[in-house]
C-alpha cells in the first residue's frame, strides 16, 4: 500500500509500555502516511506505568518506525506530558530531525497554530501527583479488565467495549472537565492570537472552532491510542480527525515477516542516540 502525503501528523497519549496500548494498529497507521511533520504530543512511553517485562514487540516497532520517518526527512517533533515528564530535562533538544520540547509554535499556510500537551491544565497533575498517578494505576487496571473482555467479546463475535470511554462520557465530573479544559485552551490562545491550539492529554478526540468576544481560534484535540485510535491529519489548508479502522488495513495486516525484528529497548536507545 502506498503511503498518504500529509503535511503534519498529530498523535498523542499512545501510553507505550502499558496494557491498553494499541501499538499494532499505532505502527499500522504510520505506514500507511508519509507526513512532512510528525507531532507527537505528549504521553507516547508510559512512564508511570513503565515495566522493563513489559514492553512487546509492536511497542518496539512504533518506536522504530518514527525513527525511520525521521532518518528519510520527516521532521519529528516530541512534544512532553506529564506521563513522560522525565525527558523534561532534554527539553529543546535535537536527535538529527527529531526535537524534543515542551511546546511548538508553527505557521500553517499563514496561519499560526500552538502545540502543547495540555497537563499544565490539569490541577491534579500540578499540585498533587500522587493523586494523578493514582488515577494513573486505576485507569490501567480498567484498561486491562477492557482487554481480557474484549478478547472474550470478539471470541464470540460481539463488538469490543471500552468500560472508561463508557464512564468519561456519562459521567458529568467528565463532561465538565474536558469542557473546562478546552475553554481554558482556547481562550489562552485567542489571547495570544492563535489560529490553531493543538492539544492532547483529555483522550477526547475534537475540532471545534471558538469564539469569543476577544477573537477566534480552532480548538484541535488529537484523542488517543488506547481508546479512540485517533490522529490529526492536516493537508491542503484542512484539518480532520482520522479514526483507525481496521477494514482499511486487510491486506496490511500480515506484514510480521516483513519487518525487521528488533531485540530490545536499549538498542532502540543506542539507535536514537547516535541519529544524525
Amino acid at each position: 500500500m502506498m503511503a498518504r502525503a500529509v503535511d503534519v501528523v498529530v498523535i498523542s497519549d499512545t501510553h507505550l509500555g502499558t496494557y491498553g496500548c494499541q501499538a499494532k494498529e499505532l505502527f499500522t497507521y504510520l505506514k500507511s502516511v508519509s507526513p512532512k511533520t510528525l507531532i507527537i504530543n505528549g504521553d507516547f512511553i508510559d512512564i508511570w506505568q513503565f515495566s522493563k517485562s513489559y514492553f512487546p514487540k509492536y511497542h518496539l516497532k512504533v518506536i522504530k518506525k518514527i525513527i525511520d520517518l525521521a532518518s528519510k526527512g520527516t521532521e519529528v517533533v516530541y512534544i512532553l506530558g506529564n506521563h513522560d515528564e522525565f525527558l523534561r530535562r532534554f527539553a529543546d533538544t535535537s536527535f538529527g530531525n527529531i526535537e524534543l520540547t515542551n511546546k511548538k509554535i508553527m505557521t500553517l499556510d499563514g496561519k499560526k497554530a500552538w502545540f502543547f500537551h495540555g497537563d499544565v491544565f490539569d490541577a491534579s497533575v500540578q499540585h498533587s501527583k500522587w493523586i494523578a498517578k493514582l488515577g494513573g494505576i486505576g485507569y490501567d487496571f480498567l484498561i486491562r479488565l477492557n482487554v481480557l473482555s474484549n478478547w472474550f467479546l470478539t471470541r464470540i463475535g460481539r463488538e469490543k467495549f471500552s468500560f472508561s470511554k463508557k464512564i468519561k462520557n456519562n459521567v458529568k465530573k467528565a463532561l465538565k472537565f474536558i469542557s473546562d479544559f478546552e475553554n481554558a485552551a482556547t481562550e489562552l490562545a485567542i489571547e495570544n492570537e492563535f489560529d490553531y491550539v493543538i492539544c492532547g492529554h483529555i483522550h477526547h478526540p475534537q475540532i471545534r472552532e471558538v469564539e469569543s468576544k476577544n477573537g477566534r481560534c480552532v480548538y484541535l484535540n488529537s484523542g488517543d491510542w488506547i481508546e479512540n485510535l485517533t490522529a490529526l491529519e492536516y493537508h491542503n489548508k484542512n484539518w480532520k480527525i482520522y479514526t483507525y479502522d481496521k477494514n482499511d488495513f486487510k491486506e496490511e495486516l500480515d506484514f510480521d515477516h516483513q519487518d525487521v525484528v528488533l531485540k530490545n529497548i536499549d538498542e532502540l536507545i543506542k539507535e536514537v542516540v547516535s541519529f544524525n
